[in-house]
């Protein structure tokens, strides 16, 4: 019986589902940021071990077109790169021969 069929991913399903995931991810963090600014820069240096994470950020502010041209790149580079796993999981999965 042969598995190899059973190991491929829809490419397109699968980008479409993690860029959306990313897109709802951006629209929460957006939202944080919006709400608690202060808190919001005080996580980001957390995360990037950044102890004055004020002096690199400056004033935080979400804008609307700001907004909506990073969600529109996190959605699209985030469609390439998952599209880009699934063909590269596609391509390793039929290689097992």
């Amino acid at each position: 019986m042969n598995n190899e069929h059973y190991c491929q991913i829809s490419k397109n399903g699968f980008a479409l589902a993690v860029s959306g995931v990313m897109g709802a991810l951006y629209v929460i963090c957006a939202a944080f940021v919006a709400l608690w600014p202060d808190f919001s820069l005080q996580l980001f240096g957390w995360l990037v071990h950044l102890v004055n994470v004020e002096k690199f950020a400056g004033d935080v502010a979400v804008t609307f077109s700001g907004f909506t041209l990073g969600l529109v790149q996190a959605v699209v580079y985030t469609y390439i790169g998952a599209w880009l796993v699934a063909w590269l999981h596609n391509k390793f999965c039929g290689s097992n021969k």
